[in-house]
């Protein structure tokens, strides 16, 4: 063989290895980077789930508080509605729950009372349409009185206070 040729090969045994050993780091670089990525995925997961738990408690605390209000008489039945229906559609469950056929009477109740005027707003009303408004109310409280005390009851089991929370005392 002549010598050009063996230098021709050696040049470009060379350049191919060059080439090997440069595609070798960028493999080694990605793989490194993909794992940094994961890593930080599951950091970012993990502190989701975490806010999420922190959240939820905050409102399963307050749930728990106003359903043991109504179950008290402590905290009329519109309002008491009203408050745990917004408090429940903000809650992260881990299943789909349906909450209208799991808390009927509260949700019946919601649906009765959720168009009404409340504070300020009442204030546009004459003396007359708010009596008529309140008579329609304290109707829906009565009729579904025996529906949201059992709701209450589930709320209670299904909605755990924060610590301690359980020994609020309602006046």
């Amino acid at each position: 063989m002549s010598s050009s040729l063996i230098l021709a090969l050696c040049i470009g045994a060379a350049i191919i290895a060059g080439l090997a050993f440069y595609a070798g780091q960028l493999l080694y670089k990605l793989n490194a980077q993909q794992k940094l990525l994961v890593k930080k995925q599951a950091e970012q997961q993990q502190k989701l789930a975490a806010s999420r738990q922190r959240r939820n408690s905050k409102l399963a605390d307050s749930i728990h508080l106003i359903a043991r209000a109504m179950n008290e008489q402590q905290c009329e039945f519109s309002e008491g509605c009203l408050r745990i229906w917004v408090l429940m559609s903000q809650y992260s469950f881990d299943d789909d729950v349906a909450l209208t056929e799991r808390y009927p009477g509260i949700y019946r109740m919601y649906e009765a009372v959720k168009d009404m005027p409340t504070h300020d707003a009442r204030k546009k009303y004459t003396k007359k349409e708010i009596f008529k408004l309140d008579s329609e109310r304290w109707r829906a409280e009565e009729t579904y009185n025996d529906a949201i005390k059992a709701d209450c009851v589930k709320l209670l089991v299904d909605f755990k206070a924060a610590p301690g929370s359980e020994n609020v005392v309602f006046n």
